[in-house]
């Protein structure tokens, strides 16, 4: 019912991207629609998913080398759909526009938008929301919608405002200093853009991390990005 739910919610979510082709590939089978004996032969299963026109061809992985698995068609319907999920390695291109750091040593919260870049790292979700619309009034066409979602680590290059007022009163002029930054972030893609939230921590490059409030202490961001696959 979870997965049930949430092909619902990608379906009504006008911000998701729309694909004209489904790109023959291996997908967890989250869930389809009006044909039962299908649905408990490959519903949460890997199988290998190919689009014909307004027909999907979904193909077991072979049991031995030897044999040749059965494949099941399935015509898209206006009333039922179908939802897939693809998993995969994730390699972005992030800015940061803004950090946010919470009140440190008397300094209140800061909006730093200083340049922040970093690469990202992890796990690809994209799910996929099939079923059929009337094309023309003799005719149905398939339509599909998708998003992507992902978790992982980043790690880059940045820049913080560095004064006396967030060095314990240990430096006498300000200028820009050089930070190292690291963390979490999730994302969001629906093809096109790429967005996400992060929490991390800065390193300050030089002399003064030492005296620096928000040496090592967490910050929260938004991520916008470049998609490298």
């Amino acid at each position: 019912m979870v997965w049930v739910g949430l092909g619902w919610a990608l379906g009504g979510c006008a911000a998701v991207g729309h694909v004209t082709q489904l790109d023959d590939n291996w997908y967890h089978v989250l869930h389809v629609g009006g044909d039962d004996s299908l649905a408990r032969a490959v519903a949460k299963h890997n199988v290998f998913v190919q689009q014909h026109g307004d027909t999907l061809v979904f193909t077991p992985p072979a049991t031995t080398e030897a044999a040749r698995p059965v494949s099941w068609y399935y015509r898209l319907q206006p009333e039922h759909h179908v939802l897939l999920l693809k998993r995969h390695f994730d390699v972005d291109v992030f800015t940061l526009p803004f950090k946010v750091r919470p009140p440190r040593a008397g300094v209140p919260v800061q909006l730093n938008t200083n340049f922040n870049a970093a690469l990202y790292v992890g796990q690809r979700l994209d799910f996929y929301y099939l079923n059929s619309r009337r094309a023309t009034p003799w005719r149905q066409a398939p339509r599909i919608r998708a998003t992507g979602l992902g978790y992982g680590l980043f790690l880059g290059l940045g820049s913080a405002d560095i004064s006396e007022y967030v060095t314990q009163q240990q430096n006498t002029f300000e200028y820009e200093g050089m930070v190292l930054h690291a963390g979490a972030a999730t994302i969001y893609d629906a093809l096109n853009f790429n967005v996400g939230l992060a929490v991390g921590f800065d390193h300050l490059l030089g002399a003064d991390g030492r005296y620096w409030v928000y040496q090592h202490r967490p910050w929260f961001g938004v991520l916008f990005g470049l998609d490298l696959n």
